[in-house]
């Protein structure tokens, strides 16, 4: 039963990353890719890491994989915030939709 739920949580980790992938190729501006790799990837990995702590060896093997998301989570943070404020600093604008002219 364990490692049917620890193969569910690796294949909806999985579906997250490849969610993240497509938003990061699909949307228009930097600031949009930031958001679709931030939400989707983090939520991926917690659920790989979730999934990979459900077939550890010990407990401590499995503390040790879930302390990996709270690191990666403000590690993300960081990095996207440097980046966003760096797109900002150039002047890069977020994306509009243009109006349509009738």
């Amino acid at each position: 039963m364990i490692e049917w739920l620890s193969m569910g949580l690796l294949l909806v980790g999985a579906g997250f990353f490849f969610a993240g992938t497509l938003g990061l190729l699909r949307f228009p501006d930097v600031y949009s890719r930031l958001h679709a790799l931030a939400k989707a990837d983090n939520l991926g990995l917690g659920c790989v890491l979730a999934g990979l702590a459900l077939t550890a060896d010990s407990l401590a093997a499995a503390l040790k994989l879930l302390l990996i998301w709270p690191l990666a989570l403000a590690a993300s943070a960081a990095v996207s915030f440097a980046i966003a404020r760096r797109a900002q600093a150039l002047g890069i604008a977020p994306w509009r939709r243009e109006e349509r002219q009738e």
